[in-house]
């Protein structure tokens, strides 16, 4: 077992050094054991990180009891949701590389020898796997757990709830005593936002990769078995260093193809077309969006989980979680990837039991027969768009209408709230890709929004950002290529024809090829809309969505 943390203390070269280590209270004891970083993202800012210090904590005595030394450090972490709807969630998607890169600047920094990674929330799960992924050294992640659910009239809550208040209250259909309440109890405590939303999908992936310990993705926050998990965490991290196990052995293509299997499955957040790609990147793995769309085609969505359905992640855990999941899809599921555990899937699965509950339905009774996120091509996007099929309400599977067209989300919101929206429109929301916006927004409020005021099954939206997790109905993000690149998205003209035809994968702009061909020669791009800062940067190096949003 060579430590690399050796460099830093071995010899008379590294007395200074050992001088400083134990300015922070090592004692020779502790200096002679290897060096296990905790990089934890603890904040009291965000409700799903306000608990991870008691999840360093445990982590570091399952470290310390298996024979290492801990050292605990912080990155950051945006709430998307508290960045909802204003300039804020510019700055969401761009925290992913600052993440990934702060968390490897400190683990060679210091040449520690393994990591455990603690992290909850959107960006910052797929921000830490990434540097886990870059740097290869044993690692292991813990995911923070999600909220609890809120309750009101005896129906479930959640964040979404609250955001669809907004709505509901302009629609007459909700009076504001009542979204007040709605506000008052749908976010009860610490943890990532109850439903089946980018965090909790992502704990939920990360777990299918193999990068947790069985279970991590759904035990919720506030249940003491987060915090056992977290020590067994602690521990199992060093007996990775001591087999040699890093994550590049761990996310190969089968790992990330298990993943977008489950993701398929449990209907998760689109956020995983940006985020997987990204990751499998760093670990040297190509992933395009024809492979989700192929897995996708072939995998029946089986778990029917809130925003969409009526299923809590309390219940997904309830009935067994991500093993339960895996075990139901049989032979879908490749056996042979490593996993954090040092065994593979196939024996973790082994004694795992199937589940009794209709949360996870038999493969015979899939709430639909294809999984739950579908890529479309087509004249407004030829390098391909992303829905959330499991969320589209089936009279929208195929719809025509008249664009409607804005050059930023706020405009769209005030639109739709304004009751100039009509039943059969399609919204255009164009300049908010990863250049473009820049940052590439979430739509959450305009789709909340919609949802609200009852036009789910009757108002489509197409934009070149993209959508929360907590996103549904006819929502297509992600085209490519978007508007600040001159894709067809930025001519589109207010009143012309937009076919979305789900199940054949097709987004058509209904304007004459030729025409088409002509606006966009005719086109100049607009001037880049950040004039200084990280997000001038930002506009400059990431590339197309279509690849994941990574830096170029």
């Amino acid at each position: 077992m060579k430590l690399r943390s050796r460099e830093v203390v071995s010899g008379l070269e590294g007395l200074p050094r050992r001088a400083l280590l134990k300015a922070d209270g090592l004692t020779d004891a502790d200096i002679e054991r290897p060096f296990v970083a905790i990089a934890n993202s603890y904040n009291q800012v965000v409700p799903g990180h306000l608990h991870l210090r008691e999840l360093g904590e445990a982590a570091a005595a399952g470290i310390r009891a298996a024979g290492a030394t801990p050292f605990e450090f912080n990155t950051i972490a945006i709430c998307d949701g508290l960045a909802q709807g204003h300039i804020g969630m510019c700055f969401s998607l761009p925290s992913r590389e600052v993440v990934a890169d702060s968390v490897e600047l400190m683990l060679e920094a210091h040449r520690f020898d393994a990591v455990v990674a603690i992290a909850s929330c959107d960006k910052i799960v797929p921000g830490m796997l990434m540097a886990l992924a870059r740097v290869n050294i044993p690692a292991i992640m813990i995911t923070g757990g999600p909220m609890m659910p809120g309750e009101w009239q005896g129906q479930p809550l959640d964040i979404i709830s609250a955001f669809e208040a907004v709505g509901a209250v302009k629609a007459g259909k909700l009076s504001e005593r009542e979204a007040r309440e709605i506000e008052d109890r749908c976010c009860p405590g610490c943890g990532s936002c109850a439903g089946l939303f980018t965090a909790n999908t992502m704990a939920c992936l990360n777990e299918a990769i193999g990068m947790s310990l069985p279970s991590m993705g759904t035990v919720h926050a506030v249940d003491a078995k987060k915090r056992r998990l977290a020590k067994q965490s602690g521990a199992q991290v060093v007996k990775l260093l001591r087999q040699g196990i890093t994550p590049c052995r761990i996310m190969t293509r089968a790992a990330f193809e298990n993943a977008i299997i489950v993701d398929m499955t449990i209907g998760g957040s689109t956020n995983t077309v940006l985020h997987l790609p990204a990751i499998a990147h760093e670990a040297g793995v190509k992933l395009c969006l024809d492979t989700f769309d192929r897995l996708s085609r072939r995998t029946p969505h089986i778990c029917n989980l809130r925003p969409e359905g009526s299923h809590t992640m309390l219940d997904l855990e309830r009935a067994g979680g991500v093993p339960a999941v895996m075990k139901r899809l049989g032979r879908l599921i490749r056996g042979s990837p490593l996993t954090v555990t040092g065994r593979r899937v196939r024996e973790n699965l082994k004694f795992v039991r199937s589940s009794g509950s209709d949360v996870i339905r038999p493969l015979t009774k899939p709430y639909h027969r294809e999984g739950g996120i579908a890529i479309l091509y087509g004249s407004l996007a030829p390098q391909g768009a992303v829905v959330k099929y499991a969320g589209v309400r089936p009279r929208m599977l195929r719809h025509c209408g008249p664009a409607r067209v804005f050059g930023r989300e706020e405009d769209a919101v005030k639109a739709i709230l304004g009751g100039r929206i009509k039943r059969g429109d399609v919204v255009v929301i164009r300049y908010e890709g990863p250049k473009g916006g820049p940052g590439m927004r979430e739509m959450l409020a305009p789709t909340a929004t919609i949802a609200g005021m009852g036009l789910l099954e009757s108002v489509a939206l197409v934009t070149d950002g993209r959508f929360s997790g907590g996103t549904r109905g006819a929502c297509i993000g992600h085209v490519s290529p978007e508007a600040a690149e001159g894709g067809p998205i930025a001519v589109v003209r207010e009143g012309d024809k937009i076919l979305l035809d789900i199940r054949r994968r097709k987004l058509e702009l209904l304007v004459p090829g030729p025409e088409l061909k002509e606006r966009l020669v005719r086109f100049k791009p607009p001037e880049p809309r950040a004039k200084k800062g990280y997000l001038e940067l930002y506009q400059r190096i990431v590339s197309s969505a279509a690849e994941g949003a990574i830096r170029r």
